[in-house]
């Protein structure tokens, strides 16, 4: 692959673009983009113009569209769910002496935005010269708050450079923004003309509410903005609401060397059973509080919560200063994509964009919540609780689909399955052991007794009692899964696929292990004796095909024996394949679209010996061309394991990069919040060697010959930890919390307070660097040094 194209400063804490490039808006509007995990908002131009695509999002809200099919079947779900792109409270449109600006008009002597990961706000200033020569300097600041979850702010300053000057300003709420449609590429969201329909307008003073519900998902979402003016004597104000349209219209003469400045706090309510005038109160309760914090004092607790964060999530990285600002980029978006979700999914996405309709994946579970689990244990909670929400919904099509149990959908918004096409969707079951596995991880690193009791275990046995109705036990075998779908989507429809099998394994055991522990509960749950033991003999008995001849791990069941794909034949222009080969082509030949069976290796990897783990990587690596953005982190993780360090590091850069080298060229529709996890999992779970088999906490740090020293911080059972990794040796230090046990390169250790402690790192094994389909092996990093 080839070096991508780099626009961006690089910077241990801030993501900085200076000029104005319109054809990269679409981009930077993704990279840009602020969000709480409730509100998100795209990273678009104050102005509303020029722009790429247009974004404002809460969490959940969504419309319903049909599904087409040629032939329709039974269990096929029927409707769709597209997240809309709701009132849009960003919008302020400045006239400089008649002329409106827009920043593809005039000049731009200076143009900069940066996104501070440290204060948790998109900072823009432009020095712009209208078509007439009229010079201003504009300055602005926005936060999605994530101490105040319904409330967003702005920032504006206008100050006038070439003496006096008039000044018209108009801060808008706008519904049903147009979207021009793109492209039949399925990762690309259906288009929603005008989904929303008004129901209520008000303006006075300074503040105005719009509501608005959709037509077909009945959901209602109320809009509200409110303003602050710091100006010279003489401003006058004008305010409307009607339809789709709140507007604040401020008009002032500035005498040069003065400012013209307000802040604009915008605040968000939806409800699928809330009536509008309530929303509206919540709206109008929210403005109110947050003009009493003042627009300094959301400042603060912003700061003061990212402080909080960094302290248990930061990661450091000597010797690559562009992967460093990746790394720490990516957990700043992980972060917003979660924070405050709170009993609603976190999309694949995010809140950036509109990609995949705004639809959650089992991306969630196996990448997002390990990290957030580590460092932001209550927002990994509260993911799993929106699964818990959902669990009446994954029962009914369980039951649909004549199962036991409960099968949660491949994608979704609400927890109804939303996938057309079963075979990828449908036949994924391993999602449902993906929950189970967050699950257990998320108990065994908080200890959440209440969560476990409550909740987790009903999520175990949910999905514990789904593999029993799935498989069954073969006299010849043991116990099997058939017909269905692992990770890697260009395999479909298989036998005994080894990622399902194990992962099933292991949420089996976890089911009845925490059931013997909760003998009351599990009795509520109505499990006995005799279902814990059909769960525990069915996980001893479970099928892992092994291939005895090529001495690995075939992906599912025969796939060793099918025919290869002719990589070499494949021009690079028909990457990503799913975009040019029919499915029934790709799911016949040995081809991977991601890591499957070397995810398992990490997930599952106590069921694997070394050397078994090394020779699946060689063999794997030569068939896995990393069509999907889920790949590379995995398989960075795995090749630090097994000793390619430098394979690693390539990998684990593609991960971390991906959205700022828009190495997937879809960008402009959201950033990949999996991909963007990945990063810190390449980095902990690679070159960290950060493992929790078993609940239990161990390391095996090895570092590639590019980076001097990584550093990460995480916590586990109440304490924080921090790594420190060099060369020859790692440090653990227990900065908070009870002592706790953990692991290095096999040896135990007990952390205490006050006594870090010291240990040399093994050499690393000497292998031969696997080989890559032609055209498909990572760009070969090379580290970016500070300027």
């Amino acid at each position: 692959m080839s070096a991508p194209p780099r626009g961006y400063e690089v910077s241990p804490w801030k993501l900085r673009w200076r000029t104005l490039d319109v054809s990269a808006l679409k981009r930077t509007e993704s990279t840009f983009a602020l969000s709480n995990g409730h509100i998100g908002f795209r990273g678009s131009l104050e102005e509303g113009e020029p722009r790429g695509l247009p974004g404002t999002y809460l969490n959940g809200f969504f419309e319903r569209r049909p599904l087409p099919y040629a032939e329709a079947g039974y269990g096929y779900p029927e409707d769709g769910q597209t997240v809309v792109n709701v009132t849009d409270g960003k919008i302020i449109r400045l006239l400089v002496e008649d002329e409106p600006l827009d920043m593809r008009y005039g000049s731009a002597p200076f143009h900069a935005r940066e996104l501070d990961f440290r204060s948790g706000t998109l900072r823009r200033r432009t020095d712009w010269v209208s078509p007439t020569g009229r010079q201003v300097r504009i300055q602005c600041e926005r936060l999605v708050s994530f101490t105040q979850r319904a409330v967003a702010a702005l920032r504006y300053e206008v100050e006038p450079l070439d003496g006096r000057m008039q000044l018209v300003v108009q801060s808008d709420l706008l519904a049903n923004e147009a979207i021009e449609p793109e492209s039949d590429d399925p990762r690309v969201a259906a288009i929603l003309q005008a989904p929303l329909v008004a129901d209520f307008a008000a303006a006075v003073d300074y503040s105005a509410v719009l509501s608005h519900h959709t037509r077909r998902s009945g959901l209602r979402m109320a809009a509200g903005m409110d303003h602050e003016i710091e100006t010279p004597d003489g401003v006058r104000t004008k305010i409307e609401a009607d339809g789709d349209l709140a507007r604040l219209t401020m008009a002032v003469e500035v005498p040069e060397g003065q400012r013209f400045a307000f802040t604009k706090y915008v605040a968000y309510g939806w409800s699928a059973q809330r009536s509008t005038s309530a929303l509206c109160s919540q709206v109008e309760a929210a403005l109110a509080g947050a003009r009493r914090t003042t627009w300094q004092g959301l400042l603060d607790e912003q700061r003061a919560y990212l402080d909080d964060f960094w302290a248990s999530a930061d990661v450091e990285i000597d010797g690559d200063a562009e992967l460093q600002q990746a790394v720490r980029f990516a957990l700043f978006h992980v972060l917003q994509a979660g924070a405050r979700g709170e009993t609603r999914a976190i999309p694949a996405k995010g809140l950036t964009g509109p990609g995949y309709d705004g639809h959650a994946f089992w991306d969630t579970e196996s990448f997002v919540l390990p990290v957030l689990t580590y460092t932001v244990p209550a927002a990994a909670r509260s993911a799993l609780m929106w699964r818990y929400a959902t669990l009446d919904k994954a029962r009914a099509r369980a039951a649909q689909l004549g199962q036991t149990g409960a099968a949660f959908p491949w994608r979704s918004i609400n927890g109804e399955e939303c996938s057309g096409y079963w075979p990828a969707g449908t036949a994924a079951f391993h999602v449902n052991a993906d929950i189970a596995d967050a699950t257990a991880r998320y108990l065994a690193a908080t200890k959440d007794e209440e969560f476990e009791a409550n909740y987790g275990l009903e999520l175990l046995v949910a999905t514990a009692r789904l593999w029993m109705s799935l498989g069954h036990h073969d006299p010849h075998a043991g116990f099997r899964i058939d017909g269905v779908t692992g990770p890697d989507e260009y395999t479909a429809v298989v036998d005994n696929n080894v990622f399902t099998n194990l992962m099933a394994q292991k949420n089996l055991r976890e089911a009845g292990i925490r059931c013997e522990r909760l003998p009351r509960v599990a009795r509520e749950l109505d499990v006995d004796e005799e279902e814990i033991a059909a769960w525990l003999d069915a996980a001893d008995r479970m099928v892992i095909p092994y291939d005895k001849t090529l001495q690995v791990h075939p992906q599912a069941e025969d796939f060793t024996s099918h025919a290869h794909w002719d990589f070499a034949g494949t021009p690079p222009e028909h990457y990503p394949l799913l975009l040019h080969y029919p499915y029934f082509d790709l799911y016949r030949k040995q081809v991977v679209k991601q890591a499957d069976l070397v995810l398992a290796m990490h997930l599952r990897g106590d069921a694997f010996t070394p050397e078994q783990k090394a020779r699946n990587v060689d063999y794997y690596e030569a068939l896995t061309v990393r069509d999907s953005s889920l790949s590379a982190s995995t398989q960075a993780v795995l090749a630090a394991e097994v000793g390619h360090l430098d394979l690693a590091y390539d990998y684990l850069a593609e991960a971390a990069l991906a959205d700022l080298h828009d190495t997937q060229h879809d960008v402009h529709n959201g950033l990949h919040i999996a991909s963007l996890a990945g990063a810190w999992i390449g980095t902990v779970a690679g070159f960290g060697g950060m493992r929790d088999h078993g609940g239990k906490l161990t390391f095996a740090p090895r570092l590639p010959p590019e980076l001097a020293a990584i550093t990460f911080r995480m916590c586990f059972t109440g304490s924080q930890i921090r790594v420190a990794i060099h060369p020859e040796e790692a440090t653990y230090s227990l900065l908070g919390g009870p002592s706790i046990e953990i692991g290095h390169h096999g040896e135990p250790l007990i952390l205490t307070p006050d006594a870090p402690v010291t240990r040399p790192i093994p050499p690393t094994p000497r292998r031969t660097p696997p080989q890559q389909p032609p055209g498909r092996a990572p760009f070969r990093r090379k580290p970016v040094l500070p300027r």
